[in-house]
């Protein structure tokens, strides 16, 4: 595999040594290119700072405060948090060892099954949706809460929010572990206070809540349900993004695997509960109004902690984004895809802060709809297509395949799923006939695209190029 063939076909697949290392100060020089052995670095539990940080957040807590919409019970709530949290928690986890093996981002392994055209469909989507949605989301939060707690207009403080987030994620990759990291012990001290005052001041409701305004029986346990485990899902596109640094070795592989599923499964388990205390207890219609509500004279800390937490998801949202717009082949240097992002997100903040609730659910819905089947099939390739190889990983860097089969395995995924679909914004024939099933969308999606792959992936490609070499022994990556 010469660096002359590589060129021809990609841009930098193979980059040269750039001197990055673990430097804190460096602007990270790579974006979607392979990250060379000479660069690999890090240890495997900084996937477990870096995602239970991430989840210190209170998005999950608006989540878990939604319970009482529903009329659940609390503990028929902390089932579905709690099963959400580990089975969604267990798939960012593979995903993330699949980072550490492949050495490129999430999204541009997705190039492999889709072709490069094909792949700008989903990633078109997560940049928008995900990338500037995400960030908006947490900015709304955090500047409502820093609003709150100093009088500030929103759109001053939520400015500078985005602006220090804008900063570290142009550094890149090592500061925003290494923040994570520092962010992880504050806020457990901080979030421990939270739950505890809530817990003192709070009360646990056991009991079904007929008369609930979006109560629907079993079918409301599965909504509810489905938007803790879609919360999970809506970050799967950006799981190896953050891993592809660590050395290529089994042992880190299992690591990063295990890492990352402790740290969201903990920090999903722990917010989601905070919330469904937070929403039984609370006259205020709003999380972050009950949050204010529970706290009683502990107010200011309780929304100074939510306000620093919106860092530890922006940092990830926007550099994820940034990484969105490359592998979409839009040729702007990563720092400057993160600039691109970051306006974005503050603009969307702007407009989208009224609202808010129910706004969030119905764009989390919407994400995960879309990403489900896409995760779907960039395992099934990593796992049956050849994807594990040196020739696979060249692929990933090669414009001129712009479609695979893949690209038919994901669309039908979204289509089919759509009759399923329940959300403010649009609810499929099926949803709203049988609405006690809840929302199976997620499902449905990801399985359609499972059986679609395995009918397709032997066919002659639509590339028209040769099969990836799937024998177990030709996997040396």
């Amino acid at each position: 595999m010469s660096s002359e063939t590589m060129r021809a076909v990609s841009e930098d697949s193979i980059a040269e040594d750039r001197g990055y290392r673990d430097s804190l100060t460096k602007i990270e020089p790579y974006g979607v290119e392979h990250i060379p052995d000479v660069e690999r670095h890090g240890k495997p539990r900084s996937q477990f700072f870096l995602w239970f940080a991430a989840g210190m957040n209170f998005p999950i807590v608006v989540l878990g405060f939604s319970a009482t919409y529903f009329g659940l019970p609390f503990w028929a709530a902390v089932l579905a948090i709690f099963l959400a949290g580990v089975i969604s928690s267990a798939g960012m986890g593979y995903l993330s060892a699949m980072g550490v093996r492949l050495g490129v981002p999430q999204q541009m392994q997705g190039r492999g099954p889709l072709g490069f055209i094909g792949n700008l469909f989903p990633v078109a989507y997560v940049n928008v949706f995900a990338g500037i949605g995400w960030a908006a989301v947490t900015v709304i939060l955090g500047g409502k809460a820093i609003a709150l707690l100093t009088d500030i207009p929103f759109w001053v403080s939520s400015l500078i929010l985005m602006g220090i987030q804008l900063a570290v994620a142009v550094i890149g990759y090592n500061l925003i572990h290494f923040l994570q990291r520092i962010l992880s012990f504050v806020l457990v001290i901080g979030f421990v206070f939270i739950t505890v005052v809530a817990a003192a001041n709070g009360h646990i409701v056991n009991e079904v809540n007929t008369a609930a305004e979006g109560f629907n029986g079993v079918g409301g346990w599965i909504v509810f349900f489905g938007w803790f485990f879609s919360f999970i899902v809506a970050w799967m596109p950006f799981a190896s993004d953050y891993s592809r640094y660590l050395p290529n070795t089994p042992g880190n592989r299992r690591g990063a695997g295990w890492a990352t599923m402790l740290g969201n499964s903990v920090t999903m388990i722990w917010m989601g509960v905070l919330g469904t205390v937070l929403g039984s207890a609370a006259t205020a219609t709003d999380s972050i109004g009950a949050l204010k509500e529970i706290m009683g004279p502990w107010a200011p800390i309780g929304l100074g902690i939510v306000a620093l937490s919106s860092f530890t998801q922006n940092f990830l949202n926007v550099y994820g984004g940034a990484i969105s717009i490359q592998t979409m082949g839009i040729p702007v240097k990563r720092h400057i895809g993160v600039v691109i992002i970051c306006v974005a997100s503050y603009i969307v903040a702007l407009w989208g802060q009224e609202g808010f609730n129910e706004g969030f659910t119905a764009f989390l819905n919407l994400t995960a709809y879309c990403i489900a089947p896409y995760v779907a099939v960039l395992v099934c390739d990593y796992l049956f297509g050849g994807r594990r190889t040196e020739r696979g990983l060249r692929e990933l860097f090669d414009k001129t395949r712009k479609f695979e089969w893949g690209f038919v395995a994901w669309a039908a995924g979204v289509l089919l799923s759509s009759p399923f679909w329940m959300s403010a914004i649009y609810t499929g024939p099926i949803a709203k006939a049988l609405p006690q099933l809840g929302d199976l969308s997620y499902y449905v999606g990801a399985l359609v695209a499972v059986i679609v792959y395995f009918a397709t992936y032997r066919l002659r490609r639509l590339s028209g190029r040769d099969q990836l070499d799937r024998d177990p022994a030709a996997q040396t990556l």
